[in-house]
């Protein structure tokens, strides 16, 4: 398949010219098709979108065919796999779902959608998010722009998922690190209780009676990394009162009550061992 390099920087491109031994479109093609079926921006109905990508695929060789047996468009080139495409004026769980169906009738399933205006909230049919989740379900993506152009941004391609082994690990080791469980799934406006707060938790638990110097309390706490935490701050929690003591702020004076339930299920350090250490 010949490739060209995009214009200003772009990722290189492959064009639609030539059959494509691996079954699949090109990935990231324009085409501009003529006035006669520019897309009016107050348009309505999926019909604007079929023009512009049945002229865009004729161009490439392909019969095309409009609604064959529920599909919106179904081309043909040679004794190829057959293309669907699926039109809808936005990308929706709809439109995902329909496309998934259709992988039932061919590997080559593509969701065509319009290209919103720039300022459009919400998430863009173009986007990482959407273009990745394409990926993962087999099926591919075209994006149509308000002049006609059809860019190709995903090809339906199997997907092999590959596991970050660097990611899983630091999965686990949060996972293992936590003690208790006292975080709602699916919240997102309330303080996550993470392994890094508990050590902090752990750290004010110990600076509650009052500042101390930070080898005592990397010992008392149990906190191999007291050290960065205090010096980082991160929450606000802790007071520098000289080099290499720390004390607590209001709001760290403020998280004992705040953080009570969480901070009763950290480990104790032994009893013998902390009043040998506060005493000595």
């Amino acid at each position: 398949m010949p490739s060209v390099s995009a214009i200003s920087g772009r990722v290189r491109t492959s064009i639609l010219a030539t059959p494509v031994k691996s079954g699949v479109l090109a990935c990231a093609m324009s085409a501009t098709v003529s006035k006669k079926v520019r897309l009016l921006s107050n348009a309505i109905t999926e019909v604007v979108l079929y023009p512009p990508v049945k002229s865009f695929l004729e161009r490439q060789g392909y019969v095309v065919r409009g609604e064959v047996r529920g599909c919106d468009l179904v081309a043909r080139r040679g004794n190829e796999e057959p293309v669907i495409v699926e039109l809808k004026l936005r990308f929706t769980l709809s439109l995902l779902l329909q496309g998934i169906d259709r992988l039932a009738l061919s590997p080559r399933v593509y969701l065509a959608v319009r290209r919103p205006p720039a300022r459009t909230r919400g998430v863009r049919p173009d986007a990482k998010q959407v273009r990745k989740l394409c990926r993962r379900v087999g099926l591919g993506l075209m994006v149509i722009g308000s002049r006609g152009s059809v860019a190709v941004i995903e090809d339906p391609v199997p997907y092999q998922p590959r596991q970050s082994k660097r990611q899983s690990a630091l999965l686990l080791g949060e996972f293992e690190r936590r003690r208790g469980d006292f975080n709602i799934g699916g919240s997102n406006r309330t303080p996550i209780v993470t392994a890094y707060r508990q050590d902090a938790l752990r750290c004010i638990r110990v600076l509650a009676s009052g500042p101390m110097q930070l080898a005592k309390l990397r010992v008392i706490s149990g906190v191999a990394a007291a050290g960065p935490i205090l010096r980082r701050n991160v929450y606000g929690w802790f007071d520098r009162i000289e080099r290499g003591t720390y004390g607590l702020t209001v709001a760290g004076e403020q998280a004992l009550s705040r953080f009570a339930q969480a901070i009763a299920a950290l480990d104790e350090p032994a009893g013998s061992q902390l009043e040998q250490i506060v005493h000595s």
